[in-house]
């Protein structure tokens, strides 16, 4: 049942600060960028199976070790690197083969992915520490 609080907190954490930086932060960067081949609105279903499943490789891979007692600086530093990894592989292959996929597109894009898990994963780590021990458990 941990698991699932573990995937619960993390998936707000993701989502809301994704949505602040694709919202608001950086939306013009992207659209400037990518506007030829941008939609004009996302496949909402698309993102939806996006956010979940990345959520759940974070929890693996770097919030469910670190909260075997490594803490919140293992699952930063996991979650930035499956971040790393895992943008790293959608921004290169698109790069590689898409016409008009920006590179500056795909070197941000890439740390972004790094900086949001990573965050995502040690703010997890931190918060059901500070419940969990807090609760006594």
């Amino acid at each position: 049942m941990r698991s699932v609080y573990l995937y619960l907190i993390a998936l707000v954490i993701f989502f809301v600060i994704d949505f602040v930086w694709l919202g608001f932060v950086a939306k013009n960067f992207y659209a400037e960028r990518m506007g030829s081949i941008m939609r004009d609105s996302p496949k909402l279903g698309v993102a939806a199976v996006f956010y979940a499943v990345y959520v759940i490789g974070l929890v693996y891979f770097a919030i469910s070790p670190a909260m075997s007692g490594a803490g919140w600086t293992q699952a930063a530093l996991n979650g930035a690197l499956f971040g790393f990894f895992a943008y790293l592989t959608y921004d290169a292959t698109s790069y590689s083969v898409l016409e008009g996929y920006d590179p500056v597109v795909a070197v941000v894009d890439t740390i972004w992915g790094a900086i949001i898990s990573g965050f995502t994963a040690a703010a997890t780590v931190w918060i059901a520490n500070a419940i969990w021990d807090g609760a006594g458990g």
